[in-house]
């Protein structure tokens, strides 16, 4: 089961790398829907509930931190803002970014004080938080703890990061060859929600040329990999797997650990 904010959609496969054959929440949205945690975490409880029914174990692989944090655990999801806030509070954003923070230091001073005023998408979130009654900084310090719902092995695969970088590009050529700019193209031809706009590379394909989005793909990626190096070595237990070596060695590895719990 995939735990990837993005290859829960249809349309950008190659984009979103998503696997071959079958898998859970892969390609179940299309790209004009939104997705919210909230509704991500109520798929996947349902998901690995069947599979551990069926199999006696799920495999939960991914992918967005968040989102694996909401198959693994009950999340405590912040309530939805109302209907056309985050568009309206953009539009003030954009006519006084001062006067918009200076709303979000009297409602919620916690939040103001960890978003910098110039970074419109978190002040936007923080302020669609505190109007709706909760705050961006509610338990951000303990998005993973120990009330996982199923007793659960985390297994981190750790590669070297000058390995990691030479797959990312290896793995971003590949992208261009198997025809992503086409699949962007078609993508865009028609409706694409904000979930969906996030979709690493999907810009830079949109608005660059090819040579050139390339290497922004490839240093985005890379960036990103260390974002994700960093917040997995935070999940309480986990076990790091040496995964510079082949696919087959991985996994045997894993499942061996598996068994021995």
């Amino acid at each position: 089961m995939s735990a990837d904010a993005l290859q829960i959609y249809s349309g950008l496969p190659i984009l979103t790398n998503q696997p071959e054959g079958d898998a859970l929440l892969v390609g179940i949205r299309d790209l004009g829907q939104e997705m919210s945690v909230g509704e991500y975490a109520g798929l996947a409880h349902a998901a690995i509930d069947e599979l551990v029914q069926a199999h006696g174990v799920a495999v939960v692989a991914g992918g967005t931190g968040l989102y694996l944090r909401a198959a693994l655990a009950d999340l405590r999801v912040p309530p939805a803002p109302a209907p056309g806030t985050r568009e309206r509070l953009e539009t003030e954003y954009e006519a006084d970014r001062d006067a918009l923070f200076a709303r979000l230091e009297a409602l919620d001073p916690g939040a103001a004080s960890v978003v910098h005023r110039n970074d419109s998408r978190r002040v936007v979130r923080a302020l669609e938080l505190a109007e709706a009654g909760a705050s961006l900084t509610a338990g951000q310090d303990r998005l993973w703890g120990d009330d996982l719902r199923r007793s659960t092995l985390v297994a981190g695969l750790d590669v070297p990061a000058e390995v990691l970088a030479g797959r990312i590009a290896e793995r971003t050529q590949e992208m261009f060859e198997r025809g992503v700019e086409a699949e962007v193209r078609s993508a865009l031809a028609g409706p694409i929600s904000r979930t969906a706009e996030k979709a690493l590379g999907l810009r830079e394909l949109a608005d660059e040329p090819p040579e050139q989005a390339f290497e922004r793909i490839v240093s985005r990626t890379r960036q990103y990999a260390a974002y994700q190096r960093k917040w997995m070595r935070r999940i309480p237990g986990i076990v790091m797997i040496d995964a510079d070596r082949p696919a087959e060695e991985v996994v045997d590895a894993i499942v061996d650990l598996a068994r021995a719990r």
